[in-house]
């Protein structure tokens, strides 16, 4: 069995750079989770490692494959120094081990709600988890291993994640698009709706 975890760190240290900062968090029962902090620039970009030591399982499956099924990590980009955003460590690692701790297989256009601000203050407690391959590209592992992919993942408000159950992950996404919505913006309002 390959230990993949240094595989995708050297993976995401060639897309994003040295990682200034890095927190750990076991959940009982689960594997450990880390989050890497990177920054480029205004922008500060927190990773999951640890999410793609095992692969995602079916929730109805008898038995988990302990080799295949897709495997993931989170990235989230805000803006820095308008938010205490370093606060999201936590909450970031808890949505990285929702596949172990509830059984989900997280992909392109699910939502993944905290229940809490993602941290203090903010505006959104879920996220969105949208398309990989354009910040952090997949990590081909070997057969028979699916690929490691780097999964974005965007703040919601509750207004934004209502809609979104509504009319589908797709329809918010143009939304945003088509208002200019600056989705890295840690304090901006909800987009509108109407």
């Amino acid at each position: 069995m390959v230990d993949v975890l240094p595989l995708v760190e050297a993976r995401l240290r060639t897309a994003l750079g040295e990682p200034d900062a890095r927190a750990a968090v076991t959940f009982l029962g689960t594997d450990r989770v880390e989050v890497l902090r990177f920054h480029e620039g205004d922008i500060v970009r927190y990773a999951t490692l640890g999410m793609s030591a095992q692969p995602m399982s079916d929730p109805t499956a008898m038995l988990a494959d302990p080799v295949k099924g897709p495997r993931a990590e989170l990235v989230l980009s805000v803006r820095a120094g308008l938010a205490d955003t370093d606060k999201a460590l936590r909450p970031l690692a808890v949505l990285a081990a929702s596949p172990q701790v509830e059984g989900v297989i997280v992909a392109p256009g699910a939502s993944l709600d905290l229940g809490e601000p993602l941290w203090p203050g903010a505006p959104f407690s879920s996220v969105l988890v949208a398309e990989p391959g354009g910040l952090v590209e997949d990590l081909t592992l070997d057969e028979p291993l699916d690929p490691v992919r780097f999964l974005p993942v965007l703040p919601m408000t509750a207004n934004e994640a209502a809609w979104k159950r509504v009319h589908g992950a797709q329809a918010l996404q143009e939304r945003w698009l088509t208002q200019g919505t600056d989705l890295r913006d840690p304090s901006r309002a909800s987009v509108s709706l109407a």
